[in-house]
């Protein structure tokens, strides 16, 4: 059973991700990644959610940062943006994950801050398990 899933909205937002990853292995947190673009394949982004079994979701996506938005309208698990800078400083992508419409939360963590996004997911997951050491 995977606890954390992390989804990037592209290749490239994979450096963003690993951080994340060794984060959760290093607290040996069991996790996985996978790549859908919210935009460009939304069909497998519902795949990806709905067949999870995971306990908190990482999405991780940079210009419109849509994919923490789309991943939160079909789970009632925590989810955690993470925006990414490609550009504008990565400003456009913080205010996208940010700005969420009422009934859909989604926690926002710093721009290319995979690592904060995994110590919040341990932090969640800590609510329902004693045993992690966080």
């Amino acid at each position: 059973m995977v606890e954390v899933l992390i989804i990037v909205g592209s290749q490239s937002d994979m450096p963003v991700a690993e951080k994340a990853k060794q984060a959760l292995d290093d607290l040996s947190i069991s996790n996985e990644i996978k790549v859908a673009s919210a935009h460009r394949q939304p069909e497998l982004v519902d795949k990806a959610v709905k067949e999870s079994d995971a306990k908190v979701f990482i999405a991780i996506a940079g210009l419109s940062a849509a994919l923490p938005g789309v991943v939160a309208s079909k789970t009632k698990k925590p989810v955690i943006g993470v925006p990414v800078n490609v550009k504008l400083d990565g400003l456009d992508a913080l205010l996208s994950v940010m700005q969420m419409p009422p009934g859909v939360p989604v926690a926002t963590v710093g721009i290319d801050n995979g690592k904060n996004a995994a110590l919040l997911a341990a932090r969640i997951l800590a609510l329902s398990n004693s045993k992690l050491k966080i």
